[in-house]
Order: C-alpha cells, then structure tokens, then sequence
C-alpha cells in the first residue's frame, strides 16, 4: 500500500493563509516573516556581480598585501594613469607658458590661442590670489574695486593692468607703485564742515543723485578751486593721476552723501599688494588678460607702449 502524502502541518512546515506561501518560523507581535523566493532576474544578476567581482580582482590591483597589493594580471595602476595624464597636461602648459614668456603682453591678443590659454590660466589664479579682496566674480565690494566695469584710475589695457599687478598700489617699498593721495581737506583743515557738505552735494548731482540746489552751486565753486587740479575741471578724472572719474555714479568706498562727506574729509586710501615679488611673470600676464577679459578691457595704443610709471593701469572703479 502507498505512503499518503503528509499534510504542511504534519511536516512540521507553516503556510500563510492568504498567500499559500511558507513562513520561516520567525514571528513578531504576530507578524510572521514569509519565505518569498527572490525574482529570477534579480537572483541571476546577483550572480552575475559575484562572478564580474572575482574576475576584477584578478585582473586589477584588488587585494591588500603587507607592503602592497596584488598587481592585477592587467598591470593597470591608477599611480601611472594620472601621471601620464598630468605629464600630458603639463607638457601643454608648458608650451602655453613659454609663449606668454616670450611674447609681450600688448601682442597677446594677435595670438587667441594663447590668449585663451592665458585667461583660463589667469582665472585659476585669481581664485587663489584675488578673490579675497574682489570677490569670486570679480565684482569687488566697498573699498575693494569692481574688475568687471570699464571704469579704470589709470588705464585698462593689458600692458598698464599688468604694470599694476607688478607694482601694485601704494605699496610700501616698490618704487613703481601707483600713487594718488588725496587730501584730508576735514582733518587737516583745508575745508571746513559747510564746504566738504556743499562739495559732496554738487559731486552727487554730476551723476544725477543730488538735484541742482544753492548748496550744488557753492560746492561747484569749492570744487573749481580745490578738486579740479585732479579731477579736472568736468570731473572726468585725470588717469596721469589717478584721480577717478566723479561724474559716472560709479565708486568705490560708497555713494552717499555720507560716504563723500567721510572720503572727503579723510580719504581713504587702499592698497593693493605689489605682486611681481610673489608671481613668476607668466602668472602675471596671465592674471592681467583674465582681468581684460572679464569686460572692461580696453584695447592697447601703441602710442602708449612705454608709458610713465604713474599713467599705467591701475585696479578698476573709482574713490
């Protein structure tokens, strides 16, 4: 006589009721856990990675030794990899850089080859020397100059940029640093309160910020007889100078009435670090066509080749 097959429960095996599928004998506050088989799909690309796994560490660097790992039957090496890849960059740098070497930086714009090399250059270490004072974008903040306008003190073509980046301004030391100061007509004396107001009041309204009044009026004759000489007469400024443009709306230390009564009566007077003592030459050239680029680059004169030390460029924007 044949065996009768045994029921799941005489089996000692546990089925869920509603799914028919077996349970694991696990069970927590009455919720049992079931043995659901893994999809084929996902059980036959698990052991598809098993094997991908073992045939990578066979043939890449993979497993730890005492002083090194196993090579890999490929003898690939991240190591030599990135070497090759920066000797290739460095080999193309160094073409760049003894081009900007040899060749004068008012010539940079007939080469665009090199020039777009000097810019990107020039971008990368602005971000390591410059940002700090003129921002990430080059926009600079009060007191510290905007690089993007076409506002210059004292020239903005790559030959005067340079010369400023090499000098810098009023730097202590260098010769051939930037000079412009401008009187303490408050502290020293030189105007009094009423005055230094009505030339602020007649300085606003050359760019429309101050309506013509009797305060404009008095202010223009207190600027005829004490800014003009720098300003000159029109306000335009005097790049041989450095005296900024005041009739552009454009400034540095701020607009307000207040911030030109304070600048009047004691200016102030930044400084930007002479940087031909601390960058080889190419980085400076490369800085300076970054700076051109980033908008208000003006195009270089030949007229201009061998400028006075005081009639190169300078940092952008004005007081």
């Amino acid at each position: 006589m044949a065996d009768t097959p045994q029921s799941p429960a005489a089996a000692g095996r546990r089925f869920d009721e509603a799914t028919q599928t077996e349970t694991v004998g696990h069970e927590w506050d009455g919720i049992e856990e079931l043995n659901t088989p893994l999809p084929r799909w996902w059980l036959w690309t698990f052991y598809a990675c098993i094997v991908f796994a073992i045939g990578y560490t066979i043939a890449y660097p993979a497993w730890p030794g005492i002083h090194s790992a196993t090579k890999g039957v490929l003898g690939w090496n991240s190591r030599e990899e990135l070497k090759t890849e920066t000797d290739v960059a460095a080999a193309a740098r160094a073409k760049a850089v003894a081009g900007l070497a040899d060749l004068p930086i008012e010539q940079l714009p007939q080469h665009p080859e090199l020039m777009r090399a000097a810019v990107a250059g020039g971008a990368a270490a602005f971000k390591v020397n410059c940002v700090q004072c003129h921002g990430a974008g080059a926009a600079g903040s009060k007191g510290y100059p905007n690089l993007n306008d076409d506002d210059w003190l004292w020239g903005g073509d790559l030959k005067t940029i340079e010369t400023t980046l090499i000098h810098g301004i009023r730097q202590p030391g260098d010769d051939e640093t930037r000079q412009s100061m401008m009187p303490n007509f408050g502290t020293d004396g030189l105007l009094d309160a009423g005055q230094i107001s009505d030339v602020a009041s007649y300085v606003l309204s050359l760019s429309g910020k101050e309506k013509p009044s009797g305060a404009t009026q008095r202010g223009a004759k207190v600027f005829a007889e004490n800014c003009a000489v720098c300003h000159g007469p029109q306000a335009k400024g005097t790049r041989e100078m450095g005296a900024p443009n005041l009739s552009d709306a454009i400034w540095l230390d701020g607009g307000t009435k207040a911030d030109l009564v304070a600048q009047i009566t004691h200016p102030h007077h930044g400084v930007m670090p002479a940087w031909g003592t601390r960058l080889d030459p190419v980085t400076i050239k490369m800085l300076a066509a970054y700076v051109h680029s980033l908008g208000g680059g003006e195009e270089f004169k030949a007229a201009d080749a061998a400028p006075a030390p005081e009639a190169e460029a300078s940092a952008a924007s004005v007081e």
